[in-house]
């Protein structure tokens, strides 16, 4: 009997970090994840963090092994050619507890060029925020390397950084160059490349366990940061029940915030690419062709082949959703 693709679920792989939380594990769905836990990688081809299967008979493959059988019908037809078993977004949740440090991504010629590695492109949705929590994103003034480096010298340097007030439901768009860190009191799912390539720029003097300061990376940073400063750091959007509402379109990942509360049906006939679901918050029945429906809840992920080309949305209380896909370059 042959099988066919279905919905598939990922064991979730977790970081546990200094400035990680229990949000996670308590409101999340994430029973398993340790106390401390910062990040979980829902969807990942980082080397070392490969996901494996946790639903159906694809259960215990790797993602990168399932790529290699379907090829195509499992990531869309061009995304295969281009990136062959290699699969291009990481998808997490995270929670910050503390500050992180401040950081930026480089673009993916700088990373091959020195790294033979991706850039990091990423987004960030706000599923919670404390009240009065801020993020930094970009400069709060239009600098340049010497401005840059003078501030770092004299330790004023955050005194030049862009502190984001956030709420749930806000948008932050962040493109290689732009520096950028969470503040305490956060939870938000960040869709990017898949790269772990960061430069560290400032760890607000903290002392890691073995008692000494983190390795921060300047010598890169100052090549590849943007220092201008930028007049609007959110992504505006107006959510439209019952429709999806894009959010975020780059060449790496295109992602669209779908809430509703009656059922939505989806044809992907147009879209050579896989597609994951995040569910921010509700239960949601996903009805597709030939298959028992998988129920998605607030914290799970989902990935639907490129095979499955038609399902039903349909969920059993107001749900929201984030909608990840590619949409291949010519």
């Amino acid at each position: 009997m042959e099988h066919t693709l279905y919905p598939i679920r990922f064991k979730p792989i977790y970081k546990e970090l200094i400035w990680g939380g229990e949000k996670l594990r308590e409101e999340y769905g994430k029973s398993d994840a340790p106390k401390m836990t910062g990040e979980s990688w829902e969807i990942s081809m980082v080397e070392d963090n490969i996901s494996v299967v946790s639903n159906g008979f694809l259960k215990g493959n790797t993602l990168q092994e399932i790529i290699e059988i379907y090829m195509g019908d499992m990531v869309g037809e061009s995304i295969f050619e281009k990136h062959g078993s290699f699969f291009p977004i990481l998808i997490k949740f995270i929670h910050s507890n503390d500050n992180l440090s401040i950081q930026v991504h480089p673009d993916d010629t700088y990373a091959e060029e020195h790294h033979g590695e991706n850039g990091k492109t990423e987004m960030w949705y706000i599923l919670e925020a404390e009240k009065d929590s801020k993020l930094i994103a970009g400069f709060n003034q239009d600098t340049d390397r010497e401005g840059f480096l003078k501030g770092l010298k004299e330790d004023s340097l955050v005194d030049m950084m862009n502190f984001e007030p956030v709420k749930k439901g806000d948008v932050l768009f962040m493109p290689t160059g732009r520096i950028h860190a969470l503040g305490p009191g956060i939870v938000l799912a960040e869709i990017q490349q898949t790269s772990d390539m960061t430069y560290r720029i400032y760890d607000w003097g903290r002392t890691g366990p073995d008692g000494e300061r983190r390795e921060l990376h300047l010598d890169h940073a100052v090549n590849v940061m943007d220092y201008t400063r930028q007049k609007e750091y959110k992504t505006p959007y107006t959510p439209l029940l019952n429709s999806s509402v894009r959010v975020a379109d780059c060449p790496y990942f295109t992602t669209q915030y779908i809430e509703f509360d009656q059922p939505v049906d989806k044809d992907y006939m147009l879209i050579d690419s896989f597609v994951i679901y995040m569910c921010m918050e509700g239960k949601v029945d996903i009805h597709y062709p030939g298959g028992d429906a998988e129920v998605l809840q607030k914290g799970d992920t989902i990935l639907i082949p490129a095979a499955i080309k038609e399902l039903a949305l349909i969920p059993s209380e107001k749900s929201i959703l984030l909608e990840i896909f590619m949409i291949p370059s010519a």
